[in-house]
């Protein structure tokens, strides 16, 4: 499970690393480009239920710490919807990886 630190609070936010991973390179992306926005996620398992929102702005500092030292390997069908959701006025909304029965076949593997 990997951790998102954000702001100056000592709360982590835990995320998949994979999920991580491909937020990332999204919220890289945004920032880069000086613009703020919200990040929505259901709460992991083991934690109290229900569902946060943060605002992510260039100004408050982030920290992405994984516990896989190898990066995953990125889908783009992913990204694209990560970052479709950031350019709406609900902001990045954290779904699920769809899979095509070939990709799931192949994780199996």
């Amino acid at each position: 499970m990997a951790t998102l630190m954000y702001g100056p609070s000592d709360v982590p936010i835990h995320i998949e690393d994979r999920a991580l991973a491909h937020l990332k390179i999204v919220i890289a992306t945004k920032l880069r480009r000086n613009e703020s926005f919200t990040l929505s996620w259901k709460h992991a398992e083991g934690e109290p239920g229900g569902r946060s929102t943060i605002w992510i702005h260039p100004s408050i500092p982030l920290r992405f710490v994984f516990d896989e030292p190898e990066a995953p390997q990125i889908s783009m069908k992913w990204v694209e919807q990560l970052v479709h959701s950031a350019n709406t006025s609900g902001g990045i909304a954290l779904v699920d990886e769809v899979l095509s029965p070939a990709e799931l076949e192949s994780s199996n593997a």
